[in-house]
Order: structure tokens, then C-alpha cells, then sequence
């Protein structure tokens, strides 16, 4: 029987969306006000869903106490109060778009599960604006 998991959790990170090889004209006509310079914040909100088997001795399918602990140093220490494409190394040449974030999100809580788990991510970069990836 297989039963997901989630727990959620919130970070606050600044950002600016644009390419490097891009003109300022191109990259607003494609960024908006994104393309801020100066930068700009968002609170986002994640899910972090893992699925597996209950594992028949601790009725579990992963204790939430360590998905807690993995998410908190993972991504709540590593993004909470950053500015992304300054502070984390992840996004020096990847634009940090709410996409590239959970993928980034993605593959750092995967890497500290077991293989036998499937784990999907979904953030909100506002109440409105979310993505989901899964792998």
C-alpha cells in the first residue's frame, strides 16, 4: 500500500529573474518588473510530498520528524533570508525562477531519501502562483 507524506514549510528569499547574455531591454520585455535590478522578495510556501510503502513495523512511510529536519537544512537554511542568485551557489548560472527552484528543491530532499521513496514539490511563490515537479 502506498500513502504520501507531506509536510510543509516556508522560506523568504529575494531573487531577480534575467539573463546575463540578454540585453535590460530584452530581459524586461521578458521579466517585467522581475527584472529588478534591485531585486525583490517573495514568502514562499512548500509541500514537500513523499510516497512509499508503509513500512509494516513503525507504520511509517517516512518519520515526518526527518523530512522536517532534511527540509529545514536543505532549504530553510539554505534560502531563508538569501538573495538567490547572490547567495546560493545553485542559482550563480541558473535563473531562479519558481521552476528552477523546485527543481533545485527537488533534488536536494531527494538526494537525503531513501530510493525506494518518490518525493514531488510543490511551491508557491504566491497564494495564486505555484509549480509542482515531481522528477
Amino acid at each position: 500500500m502506498r500513502v504520501t507524506v507531506s509536510r510543509k514549510a516556508h522560506f523568504n528569499s529575494a531573487h531577480r529573474l534575467y539573463r546575463k547574455d540578454w540585453s535590460m531591454e530584452q530581459n524586461n520585455t521578458i521579466f517585467g518588473k522581475c527584472n529588478n535590478p534591485n531585486y525583490h522578495g517573495h514568502n514562499y510556501e512548500l509541500i514537500a510530498s513523499v510516497t512509499g510503502e508503509i513500512d509494516q513495523e513503525t507504520g511509517f512511510v517516512i518519520d515526518v520528524k526527518i523530512l522536517k529536519d532534511i527540509i529545514k537544512k536543505e532549504i530553510e537554511d539554505a534560502f531563508d533570508h538569501k538573495n538567490l542568485n547572490l547567495d546560493v551557489p545553485e542559482f550563480k548560472d541558473l535563473n531562479p525562477t519558481a521552476e528552477n527552484i523546485a527543481v533545485v528543491i527537488h533534488q536536494k530532499i531527494k538526494a537525503k531519501l531513501a530510493s525506494n521513496l518518490d518525493l514531488e514539490v510543490t511551491l508557491y511563490e504566491t497564494p495564486r502562483n505555484f509549480v509542482t515537479y515531481s522528477g
